[in-house]
């Protein structure tokens, strides 16, 4: 009887198989939460999905694996052009780490076969020209005459002394006068270095900017419309607060502001933080120092191993040295873009100057004609305001003032760099036509990421690389005159001295 009754006690209870019916219905629901999950935009993680059939009631959830049972649904690949994902992180740290450690392999190879080149005090002997007679620096001095003389003109026309039109002749004669004083000075003085050159005309060319925005401005504010009865109740008050406006602070708040635009109340913020003036120097401080290293230790041994101006090597050659120097020649330019964020904002901070924006995205780009109107707020503003609107003005069509600008500011660049290094070949200006075509003809082939791509291929492959060889000839140029005098050959096997921003 014992054994019976331990026999009854280990049988296990027989496990009821469902129905029909049932196993239909359980079919059933989990075919509806496969199609319901496929068509579903579902951007959570693989295990984040809550199934249908766990709401259910207790009573309709006769299977523990039905999760289990559909794990398929309709989706793209992550990296497929379809798929809407942007999670990209983690791979732009990949290519900044790359980068990195390829860029340090380049430096440590620089530096066991060059040495250590860096020398910050010949820097600033490339600064001093004729035994501390700085011409640069009384070319800058003398630009106040040209301020002065426009201020004064202004004056005379608000007094009525001087007619619009005569007015308007003598602020173009004036501004003629300010854009050649520069340059034939520059041309004739050979004691003033290419530094000084460089910033002398630089500083004339914005200056000549300012001061033409300055006189159009003003006379706009004179051509304002006013109704008749406005005219007779407030023409004495207009008159005394625009006078009041032509003064000296004024007009040298304007100059030193960072705009070329003119207008007579300017936004001001409430007080100066001196804790940003000094971030702001500190970042100047650095750039340019790193910016001198990348010039001494990277681009001076490229050009020490040249005999020839680009001009005259052959085509291999140049392939080899142009594709040694876009590396470091993008991370000059963007090293200048810094320097000029920290530079216009420690201006802006300085003179409680309110409107800083002085530069777009430009990065995040996808056509050239966007990075165009983003890399260069305030020349693009000064270009729109005084050329652009004017063009139109005169029933110029839009696309051929636009046109016009264009090829007004490749031939300003050319300018600004030809000028001081003496040497004019329109490698810059034809650059910048090539990348007209390229915007005009290509943009439509590539757009979103392939458009930012084309971009940065352009600016790595584009302007910059034509700026750097009229540097590379001006060096070559230089020591090959200095080496002739001297009685040496230019070979590889002298070291010359880095005077890359030096003239004879």
């Amino acid at each position: 009887m014992t054994s019976e009754f331990n026999h009854s006690n280990l049988q296990t209870p027989a496990v009821e198989e469902p129905s029909d019916s049932e196993m239909a219905a359980m079919r059933k629901r989990f075919s509806s939460f496969c199609s319901s999950s496929s068509a579903e935009e579902n951007s959570a993680g693989l295990y984040d999905s809550v199934p249908i059939w766990a709401t259910d009631p207790p009573s309709e959830q006769e299977h523990a694996c039905a999760a289990l049972l559909c794990c398929h649904r309709s989706q793209d690949s992550l990296l497929s052009s379809n798929s809407s994902f942007t999670g990209y992180r983690g791979i732009l740290n990949w290519i900044i780490i790359l980068l990195v450690l390829t860029h340090a392999h380049l430096f440590l190879e620089n530096f066991i076969q060059h040495g250590f080149l860096i020398d910050v005090k010949k820097v600033l002997e490339h600064l001093i020209e004729d035994n501390c007679n700085w011409p640069s620096v009384n070319l800058i001095l003398a630009a106040n005459m040209f301020a002065i003389t426009a201020l004064l003109l202004e004056r005379s026309q608000e007094k009525g002394m001087l007619s619009p039109t005569n007015g308007h002749r003598l602020h173009l004669t004036n501004l003629g006068l300010l854009l050649l004083f520069p340059a034939a000075v520059i041309v004739h003085e050979h004691t003033i270095s290419t530094g000084g050159a460089f910033f002398s005309l630089w500083f004339y060319t914005a200056l000549g900017m300012k001061l033409y925005s300055y006189q159009e401005t003003n006379r706009w504010y004179r051509q304002a419309h006013l109704t008749d009865a406005e005219r007779d109740k407030n023409v004495s008050v207009a008159q005394k607060a625009h006078k009041e406006e032509l003064t000296f602070q004024d007009l040298y708040y304007f100059l030193f502001a960072p705009t070329l635009c003119y207008q007579r109340d300017f936004p001001c913020t409430p007080k100066v933080h001196i804790n940003k003036l000094l971030h702001r120097l500190l970042e100047m401080v650095t750039v340019i120092q790193i910016m001198v290293g990348i010039v001494q230790q990277w681009i001076e041994p490229i050009f020490q191993r040249s005999e020839n101006s680009f001009s005259s090597m052959d085509i291999t050659m140049r392939v080899e040295h142009l594709v040694g120097l876009v590396a470091p020649t993008h991370f000059l330019w963007l090293l200048f873009f810094f320097l000029s964020h920290s530079y216009l904002n420690f201006c802006a901070e300085l003179l409680r100057f309110g409107d800083r924006h002085f530069y777009g995205d430009w990065w995040n780009a996808t056509t050239l004609i966007t990075f165009w109107q983003n890399w260069n707020i305030p020349f693009q503003k000064w270009c729109h305001r005084h050329v652009y609107t004017r063009l139109v003005e005169k029933n110029v069509p839009p696309l051929q003032a636009e046109l016009l600008v264009f090829l007004m500011s490749a031939a300003l660049l050319e300018y600004l760099v030809a000028l001081p290094l003496h040497s004019c070949r329109l490698w810059i200006f034809l650059m910048m036509l090539f990348e007209l075509l390229v915007a005009v003809f290509l943009t439509n082939y590539f757009q979103g990421n392939y458009g930012n791509g084309l971009v940065w291929l352009c600016l790595l492959l584009g302007p910059l690389l034509a700026v750097i060889t009229y540097f590379h000839d001006h060096y070559i140029s230089f020591h090959r005159h200095h080496y002739q005098s001297s009685s040496l050959p230019l070979t590889s096997d002298h070291r010359l001295p880095s005077a890359v921003f030096q003239t004879h």
